[in-house]
């Protein structure tokens, strides 16, 4: 194994089949009930079937256990985590700087750039920034923060109210479709 690769994963791994299953008794499942059958006759059924008998469930007592085509079984699962994978939207935090001086243009700028991150589902963290004795006038500051909220609140959640950490004010809004 060449350094710093991982091996492969490979899926048998993740399902036990056949003569690797364990336990004494199984919970076989299939077309009708669950039924409680011993390992062999699960075993018995499955190679009457030429399928393959194999434990989907490892964690309950007795382990859940199905009769099919491993190899299908194995394609089912992959696509599964192929398609819930896809279904993940992965929201990313943008974060957007201001001072406390920032003149209209600029403002206008950023809340722009904003909505448009917003648009895309994402998050955005507005970053106040202070800068030597502006320190003294925070209350500039908030000031700024309320205009940006005044002009976003329509189209957002606040997940986290302007508040002062260190030298820098911030706040968290969220699009007001995605939950917290």
């Amino acid at each position: 194994m060449k350094k710093g690769k991982r091996p492969e994963k490979d899926r048998s791994e993740e399902f036990r089949v056949n003569e690797e299953i364990i336990a004494e008794t199984v919970r076989l499942i299939g077309e009708g009930e669950a039924q409680v059958v011993s390992l062999k006759d699960a075993l018995e059924s499955a190679k009457a079937l030429e399928l393959d008998l194999v434990e989907v469930s490892p964690n309950q007592d007795p382990p859940i256990v199905k009769i099919v085509d491993y190899s299908k079984f194995k394609f089912e699962q992959a696509k599964k985590a192929r398609d819930t994978k896809k279904k993940q939207k992965i929201i990313h935090v943008k974060e957007i700087k201001m001072r406390p001086s920032i003149n209209e243009h600029d403002f206008e700028h950023k809340i722009k750039h904003s909505k448009e991150f917003l648009k895309d589902g994402d998050k955005v963290k507005f970053t106040l920034v202070f800068k030597g004795r502006e320190m003294a006038h925070s209350d500039l500051g908030f000031g700024v923060m309320n205009r940006v909220k005044d002009n976003i609140e329509s189209e957002v959640t606040i997940e986290k109210e302007p508040s002062q950490e260190g030298k820098n004010i911030t706040m968290i809004v969220a699009p007001k479709s995605v939950k917290k």
